[in-house]
């Protein structure tokens, strides 16, 4: 039913869409954090592993420094060279030995004096650069040998591994890199490996030496973007997940905003779903139809006709009451006004009001544009105001009240006996009829106090001078009651019931005394 509360389904998009968004900041913002974290990780791979290779530059300086003092010994003997690489190997921090070889062969060393071992060239990269994973004095401890010639003579220095394990961890401890010689290469753990150094998912780095012939590699392992954004962002990401419920409240309350009641109402109206309803009002003697009071019923497209106790109360809480009568009297005016002709002359048309249509001048535009639709004389607009929201007597409302009767509109009080300020509407305001509640006109003939109120009503229009109108007549003990105490309309089941705009013409059109219709009568009513 329209206005009532409906639990969603668990998983209907309403109930999904807010998650759904409250997700999306935090996704959109993890995207941005891990592309700008893959950026400040490539760039600290860059800048590490350009470190590394400046390092590297500074032990192979050392190195090709001391070969290149030794190149002139090669040679000579052992013994007139063994004092001149051992001060090499003093003055270099970076030189672990130094060596010369001659054909080939490896002769003199800084730490054996006379050597014999072979000296194969293509070891080298390029001819100069060769990382080993250990000698006959240290196996398995990696070394990098520097090699320099002239013809078949040369010499040779190294340094020790540890010094290029010490560039390695110290200068990007958390960062995984690799020194790479030809086919071998070495990481932090000074292992020497041979082949293709394995490639880092996170910020992959190659960068090879403009001066020697070797590369650092560097990079980050997968997990190393999640440990970042853990351990650096903690600030940042409770900002997201703020945002995301932030986001997800809103959605949510927009969601209920557009299906809430005053969402509806709002819909309806702009759908034009308020249709009115007529219900007949008899005068006193012949009970003929002297006019009828204009309900408001919304025929809503999946629920059907809707009871107006179901909406009425809220769109006058809400406001939307004044909108709604607005567009209830155009559309009553468009209904009835191609068949005027059915109405006699000064034929009530009565309009439920509240205090929300009293509190500017606007109420007089609509009521003058009802009454352009009929010919002069032919309608008499009736505005019944009910009590549910208090009519304060402002400068306004009575500017308001006073501008009304000068057009011919006549003022009722609507279920007069039942609210706590009828009699100060009375007191503050030009009144032209009293509607006598139908909770009066129920008793009578069996509750003897509402009927002796029933007659104090009627006692007092008549001093007043105020027309009378009884709702509710569903007997005929009630109708000829309220003849017998001069009531001047009466309204009810026993007369008629509401009825739709259609129905109630064509009932006009067959009651006795019709004698002029419009030359475009739809078929029902001409058939009428």
């Amino acid at each position: 039913m329209p206005l009532s509360v409906k639990r969603s389904a668990l998983w209907s998009w309403r109930a999904l869409l807010p998650w759904a968004i409250g997700v999306v900041p935090l996704v959109f913002g993890l995207v941005v954090m891990n592309w700008q974290i893959e950026r400040e990780l490539r760039a600290s791979s860059q800048a590490t592993t350009r470190q590394v290779v400046e390092q590297v530059e500074r032990i192979l300086d050392n190195l090709a420094q001391a070969a290149q003092a030794l190149l002139p010994l090669a040679g000579r003997p052992c013994e007139e060279a063994q004092l001149a690489l051992r001060g090499e190997v003093t003055r270099n921090a970076f030189v672990r030995s130094t060596n010369l070889f001659q054909h080939d062969t490896l002769y003199c060393t800084s730490l054996f004096g006379d050597f014999d071992e072979p000296v194969d060239a293509s070891d080298y990269t390029d001819g100069t650069l060769w990382l080993m994973d250990g000698n006959s004095v240290t196996p398995g401890h990696a070394l990098l040998v520097y090699r320099t010639s002239s013809g078949d003579r040369g010499a040779i220095s190294t340094a020790d591994g540890d010094h290029l394990v010490t560039a390695l961890r110290l200068i990007a401890p958390d960062e995984d890199l690799q020194l790479r010689v030809g086919n071998a290469w070495m990481g932090s753990d000074g292992v020497v490996h041979h082949g293709q150094p394995p490639a880092y998912p996170v910020a992959d780095v190659t960068l090879g030496s403009t001066r020697y012939p070797f590369s650092v590699h560097g990079g980050f392992t997968a997990a190393k973007p999640g440990e970042l954004l853990r351990s650096h962002y903690p600030a940042l990401l409770s900002l997201l997940l703020l945002l995301g419920v932030v986001a997800g409240v809103v959605c949510r309350w927009q969601i209920r905003r557009a299906n809430s009641p005053r969402a509806e109402l709002r819909r309806a109206l702009e759908a034009d779903e308020f249709l009115p309803y007529f219900q007949p009002v008899v005068r006193k003697g012949d009970y003929r139809w002297a006019g009828a009071e204009v309900l408001m019923r919304w025929n809503h497209p999946h629920e059907g006709l809707v009871r107006p106790d179901l909406f009425i109360p809220y769109a006058e809480h809400s406001g939307q009451i004044v909108e709604m009568t607005r567009a209830l009297m155009l559309h009553t005016a468009q209904s009835l006004a191609p068949y005027a002709a059915l109405l006699e002359d000064g034929f009530h048309i009565g309009v439920n009001i509240t205090a929300d249509h009293c509190r500017d001048l606007a109420l007089i535009n609509d009521c003058q544009t009802f009454l352009q639709h009929f010919p002069p004389g032919r309608v008499r607009l009736t505005l019944e105001l009910t009590e549910r929201k208090l009519i304060e007597a402002t400068p306004a409302t009575l500017e308001l009240f006073e501008k009304l009767h000068e057009m011919g509109v006549m003022i009722a009080l609507d279920d007069f006996g039942t609210g706590q300020s009828s009699l100060n509407y009375l007191r503050q305001f030009k009144v032209d009829y009293l509607k006598i509640d139908q909770s009066f006109v129920a008793m009578i003939g069996s509750d003897a106090l509402s009927q002796h109120i029933l007659d104090s009503v009627i006692e007092l229009s008549g001093k007043l001078g105020l027309g009378i109108v009884a709702e509710g007549v569903e007997t005929e003990t009630q109708r000829d009651y309220l003849a017998r105490h001069d009531v001047d309309y009466q309204q009810g089941y026993l007369f008629a019931r509401p009825m739709p705009a259609a129905e109630f013409l064509q009932a006009l059109a067959t009651r006795p005394g019709v004698a002029r219709l419009p030359q475009d009568a739809p078929p029902e009513i001409m058939r009428g």
